[in-house]
């Protein structure tokens, strides 16, 4: 009994020293808007750290067949123990610097998960969830971070309040119809993607909740269309067009179209052959038509092929095409050019600098050159230097490297995160102002 009374008494100065130091104040995280447009900044400030204190942050989302996607930056807290990320830099991880969204778009498949997957939100009907955490100390991308002292959750939605989505079987046309909340009539634009197929909705499903009735267009490897991309007939995309235009909820007269890669390229050929179109943003397009062979009506034109010979595989297996598709400037392949210069509407090319996919800044110089030659000044370049390959709408994860559907090869797209991250938000704005300037 002495001996404990012995360690008591030995406690109580201790006792009396915690009491008279400040209690720590619990860290908070708060995100806002904790649910908004998919395509808007987020505002995430973190209060009740140390003055100084080192932090992670960390995002994780899950994609839509389960796979997680992480990534983490470095920041320390003010003098106040604040931290704001759209004023304060991070100091290392993932990305350096100001970057108010950098934890959304250098989100990257995690450790355990297969590499090379894009997270592409497929389900535009539900938002995509990220949790925000804080983690004690500085802890590298890969390693097990230190203990959690706060985090919240953000939801990132595809479809705003009041914005429906019609599933299409009209004659042969397939797809998906987005129409913004409100009477209309509304700017009508045509959505497509390149090679890898399917049916791709979350630009549509944005584009409609920016006030677009917004048609997002498979052309291969969906339900009844042909599985692969063998030949191209332009009247399905003449009467994907016209139904477009005759919507009761579009504004009309004519409509504009927008696609990445095979679609960038796409929409030359429709702004060309088709007077419905009137207004054409082709990103990363090819200004001949390449692949498979364009038929309209007695037109054909050929497609560039590829050279599997010139494709060169790093030590890590990743495939670079970058030098494989057939040369456009070479005369033997003038037949494959799509003689731009007839389109009566206006054009906006979207091009990175640092895209590895095909050679999209020669392509749109090559074009603006056709132009020129025939007396047009109806186009505008956007041209981002460090950017790669697909430039997306705002925030969507940097993806340098992706599987690709025909190769099932992991294939090199180019690009460095955080110039491709600011591509993809300068971009978005520039899209909207010129398909409103030209759409109505």
């Amino acid at each position: 009994a002495a001996m404990w009374r012995a360690v008591a008494a030995a406690a109580a100065p201790a006792r009396a020293l915690l009491r008279t130091l400040p209690a720590r104040r619990a860290a908070s995280l708060a995100v806002s808007p904790v649910a908004g447009p998919a395509d808007e900044r987020v505002e995430t400030r973190v209060t009740g750290l140390s003055p100084g204190q080192p932090v992670t942050l960390r995002a994780v989302a899950a994609g839509d067949r389960g796979s997680l996607f992480q990534s983490c930056a470095h920041y320390r807290a003010d003098s106040r123990g604040q931290l704001h990320l759209g004023t304060d830099a991070s100091h290392g991880g993932d990305y350096t610097g100001v970057e108010p969204m950098g934890l959304f778009w250098s989100l990257t498949p995690a450790v355990m998960e297969q590499p090379y997957q894009r997270l592409v939100h497929r389900s535009t009907d539900t938002p995509l969830k990220v949790e925000l955490l804080v983690h004690e100390g500085h802890s590298p991308p890969s390693a097990m971070p230190g203990p959690v002292l706060a985090k919240a959750e953000v939801q990132r939605l595809f479809m705003a309040p009041g914005v429906r989505r019609i599933r299409l079987k009209e004659g042969a046309v397939r797809g998906s119809l987005f129409l913004p909340p409100g009477d209309g009539p509304f700017p009508g634009v045509i959505d497509m993607y390149g090679d890898e197929g399917g049916l791709i909705e979350f630009r549509s499903s944005l584009l409609a909740t920016r006030g677009f009735a917004a048609l997002s267009l498979p052309y291969f490897d969906f339900e009844d269309l042909p599985r692969l991309m063998n030949e191209i007939k332009l009247e399905y995309f003449e009467e994907a067009a016209r139904f477009l235009q005759r919507h009761p909820k579009v504004k009309g007269p004519g409509v504009g179209v927008i696609g990445t890669g095979k679609g960038g390229e796409l929409a030359l050929s429709m702004i060309t052959f088709l007077p419905e179109v009137v207004a054409a943003v082709s990103i990363s397009g090819c200004s001949s038509n390449t692949v498979a062979d364009l038929h309209y009506g007695k037109i054909t034109l050929p497609g560039l092929r590829y050279d599997m010979e010139k494709v060169t595989v790093s030590d890590s297996g990743v495939y670079d095409i970058f030098e494989a598709m057939d040369d456009p400037t070479n005369p033997a392949n003038s037949s494959s050019v799509i003689p731009i210069e007839k389109a009566e509407g206006h054009f906006l090319l979207v091009v990175g600098e640092d895209d590895r996919m095909w050679k999209s800044s020669l392509y749109a110089e090559l074009a603006i050159r056709r132009l020129r030659q025939h007396g047009k000044e109806n186009f505008q370049l956007l041209s981002y230097p460090g950017a790669g390959h697909r430039i997306d709408p705002p925030s969507t994860p940097f993806c340098e490297v992706a599987l690709d559907r025909v190769l099932g090869m992991p294939v090199l797209g180019g690009g460095e995160s955080k110039a491709h991250a600011h591509a993809q938000e300068h971009s978005w704005g520039k899209i909207r102002e010129f398909l409103h300037l030209h759409l109505g």
